[in-house]
């Protein structure tokens, strides 16, 4: 039987969350609604990463409780990079799973639905080029907040990854797509647009870069907020700093990965830059935009990964004075060279490093929140807070402010910071008195 509801669950990094949301467009197209929260739908899609161990094997556990009481089970399809990467082996891994269908291929899953419904098991793990972003629906939705991917793919093939593998060679959307999906994501009620891609500031089309496009979208009536991630250091270069400091849309924010302090790692991991390149265009950026927020990934446990390896992990968070971080323990993937170095890290050590490393970051994180505080400021409003009368917004460096106000998602509202907390902020509304 065609199912009439679905559930999408999305796993792990930004593409993945707008990869959901076009699944979801592309299933309301078709006639199917979104199951309402609490009950069971028709189908369920699980959405998967593969960047690390624990995250493919928490989409199987979730296969699993997907079996109801009496036996029965709706139609389950496994997506994303999970089923990428395992293919076949993801069916012989769980005899629930009904659809398989890659990150590249995801605009046929209306055709392999009705094959499910039939009594098939397909599989689609195609990686054509750009083609699902024509077979898309016009965007018709979209939150205060929206995604935007305009790059796919990855070319840098650092040893420990598996994107190159799961969503293949770097790939940039044609600029008259772009500016199209941008203009419809405005429409449908976005203030603010952040650009996606594996490696974004990759992102090209002919002789103009992401700068160009950026300040493109700039002049968009009704944009009033940009953002890219995630970038990559061998990629930032100076028409992107230059824009910082010149197109006032942009946000003086930045997720700049470096993975390790340490050059010897660097170099093992297969990162084209070195701490001092890094070190550099951090430098740079700040020269451009001197209240820039700046992010990171960190990677601890890497093979080979001495105690003076990781106390220059440590040297280089305390050198740039993060405002946030992501770190994770090394996750060997399958196929990928890392998987086969010699001098496996301990997970005992690993664990112990990533304790260390959480608490410095979280430390530089607080002290960036505390330097805001008094500081006056816009914030756009996204939802609501937990209390009656809440809202909850962010501020341009993309800190979440908890605010008592009559505002409404998708305003832009003046407030002063007041309170800082190492997560998110209070603030207060600004009177134009005040102001």
């Amino acid at each position: 039987m065609t199912p009439k509801t679905f559930k999408i669950k999305s796993f792990g990094c930004q593409m993945n969350v707008y990869d959901g949301e076009r699944m979801a467009e592309l299933l309301a197209d078709q006639g199917m609604s979104a199951a309402p929260e609490g009950e069971d739908a028709d189908l369920v899609v699980l959405n998967t990463c593969h960047i690390r161990e624990k995250a493919a094997e928490k989409a199987y556990s979730d296969v699993g409780r997907l079996r109801r009481e009496d036996g029965s089970k709706p139609l389950v399809a496994l997506a994303g990079c999970v089923a990428q990467a395992e293919g076949g082996e993801a069916k012989r891994r769980s005899e629930l799973i009904d659809i398989i269908v890659g990150p590249q291929a995801y605009h046929r899953l209306p055709h392999m639905i009705a094959q499910a419904s039939s009594g098939a098991r397909p599989i689609d793990t195609d990686m054509p080029a750009l083609s699902k972003f024509d077979a898309l629906p016009q965007r018709r939705r979209a939150g205060p907040s929206a995604f935007l991917s305009v790059q796919e793919g990855c070319d840098k093939f650092c040893t420990y990854c598996v994107v190159p593998y799961t969503r293949g060679a770097e790939i940039s959307r044609p600029w008259e797509d772009v500016v199209t999906e941008a203009h419809s994501l405005i429409d449908a009620g976005a203030r603010e647009i952040v650009l996606l891609g594996q490696n974004v500031n990759a992102w090209s089309n002919g002789k103009r870069g992401l700068a160009e496009l950026i300040r493109a979208l700039a002049d968009f009536d009704g944009l009033e907020r940009i953002r890219y991630t995630t970038s990559h250091p061998a990629d930032m270069n100076d028409a992107l700093i230059a824009a910082h400091a010149e197109v006032g849309k942009l946000m003086p924010y930045l997720h700049l990965p470096v993975q390790s302090g340490s050059n010897r790692i660097l170099k093992a991991m297969n990162r084209s830059h070195s701490v001092e390149t890094y070190l550099a265009t951090i430098d740079k950026m700040r020269r451009a935009r001197p209240d820039v927020a700046l992010s990171g990934d960190f990677i601890v446990g890497f093979p080979g990964e001495t105690d003076e390896d990781f106390e220059a992990t440590l040297g280089i968070v305390d050198a740039v004075g993060y405002a946030s971080a992501y770190s994770f323990k090394y996750s060997a993937r399958p196929g990928t060279p890392a998987a086969a170095m010699e001098d496996q890290i301990s997970r005992e050590v690993m664990d112990e490093r990533l304790q260390r490393l959480q608490e410095r970051i979280n430390l530089h994180q607080l002290a960036f929140n505390q330097s805001k505080v008094g500081c006056d400021t816009q914030i756009l409003v996204e939802r609501k807070g937990r209390r009656e009368g809440q809202m909850i917004g962010r501020t341009p460096w993309l800190q979440s402010v908890h605010v008592e106000t009559a505002a409404r998602p998708g305003d832009i509202i003046d407030v002063t910071l007041v309170v800082a907390g190492p997560n998110s902020m209070t603030g207060a509304i600004r009177t134009k008195e005040a102001a």
